[in-house]
Parts: structure tokens; sequence; C-alpha cells
């Protein structure tokens, strides 16, 4: 019951003031190790950013010709669950870049998105970024700033003249399509699951099947002496 009381007693709204004339209700109670209880007031909640789902007129506007999105790299989802989808990451590799052709600071001034942190996995995922690169180079067109002056890497000629879009590449099917077919003997014999042990198994053993090779090829030579 002193506990109870006690509570209670340090039990008081907040005098902070909302941009009102009531003050805040709100008690927000935190243990302490010698006085029980005590009172905190709540920090006052900011408003959240109001994003757009779409780019404003005034922001088209601005950028001219540029696209108004910039290339993103395609990734797949994490975990097993969803790593089946294909989604925009956070920028392409300096490998990417490299296989391609584009140096880091080129890309930054012609709307690709560069993370140096990200590692290539696997060769079908750095393939399928590459390609999307080269595409969006050989669709891309850079207006020189001074027309006699053109610098090197800038459009000239019917470049300056083409109809150009916006909008920035799609990403590519996760999976393309393929047409139906007859299962094959030989895919009907294969065993996926055995093969998959199999090849785990030889890959964890693969070290200790080397020392113990190694053991009985130094007896057979020290026998033979």
């Amino acid at each position: 019951m002193q506990r109870r009381d006690k509570m209670e007693a340090l039990i008081k709204p907040c005098d902070r003031v909302d941009g009102t004339d009531q003050p805040c209700d709100c008690l927000f109670l935190t243990p302490t190790s010698r006085h029980g209880f005590r009172t905190q007031q709540r920090p006052p909640r900011q408003p959240l950013p109001q994003r757009l789902a779409a780019p404003s007129q005034d922001l088209a506007a601005t950028l001219g010709v540029r696209p108004i999105e910039l290339l993103r790299p395609a990734v797949r989802g994490q975990t097993v669950r969803y790593n089946r989808k294909l989604r925009e990451g956070r920028g392409f590799t300096l490998a990417e870049l490299k296989a391609a052709g584009i140096g880091r600071k080129e890309a930054r001034g012609v709307g690709i998105v560069v993370d140096h942190r990200r590692r290539n996995l696997s060769e079908e995922g750095k393939k399928i970024n590459v390609d999307r690169l080269v595409a969006y180079k050989t669709k891309l067109i850079v207006f020189p700033r001074k027309a006699s002056k053109p610098k090197k890497g800038d459009s000239t000629g019917d470049d300056l003249t083409a109809t150009t879009t916006r909008a920035t590449l799609p990403l590519p099917e996760a999976y393309p399509a393929e047409a139906p077919r007859k299962i094959t003997a030989e895919e009907r014999e294969f065993q996926a699951f055995r093969t998959l042990r199999i090849a785990r198994a030889n890959a964890r053993y693969e070290g200790a099947r080397k020392v113990r090779q190694q053991k009985k090829d130094e007896e057979e030579a020290n026998k033979k002496k």
C-alpha cells in the first residue's frame, strides 16, 4: 500500500503546453533505484515529412531534360521468401561500373547512383546490372554546356535533336518466362537433392581428405625406404 500511495503521489500531469491553452495530460514513469518511480515529460511529436508519390511540376521544370529519377541497380530481395523478386538497390558497385566502362565520378554526373560498400555475390546479378548500365549508356544524351566547345563525352550531331524521354529504365524480369516443353529422360533421372548433398559434403570434408591423403602418401614413401 505504501508503494502504491507513493506512485499515486508521483503521478502528476506535465506542464508542457502543445500550442494551446490546455496543458498536456501525458505521463511517463521510469523506475529508479532510490526513489521508486519518477515522472518525465514526453518529447513533442514531430510532424512527419510529406513524401510526394510523384514529382511535382516545379521539380520537373527545374531539372530540364534530365531524368526525374536516378538510375539504380536491380537487386534481389532478402531471405528466401522475397529472393524471387527484383527491386531497386541503393547503388551500383564499382565492379559493375568498371565492367560497363563508366567512371565513378562520371556516373554521379549522369544520374547513376554509386554504392562503394555493396559487393557482387553472383555473376548473374552482376551481368544484369552491367547490361542495365550499358543500355542506359547507349540511350544517354549529354548536352554540352557550350555547343561550340563540346567536351569529351558530350553528345554531338543528330543526337542533340533526337527525341528524349525522362523515364528511367524499367527493372528486368525476375525470371524470364519459359515456353512449355516436355521433360526429358535425363531430367527425370537427375536427383537434385542427392547432388546438392554430395556437393555440400565434398566441400565440407575437402580439407580433412587432403590431410588424410598426405599422411597416406608419407607412410607409403617411408615403407619404400
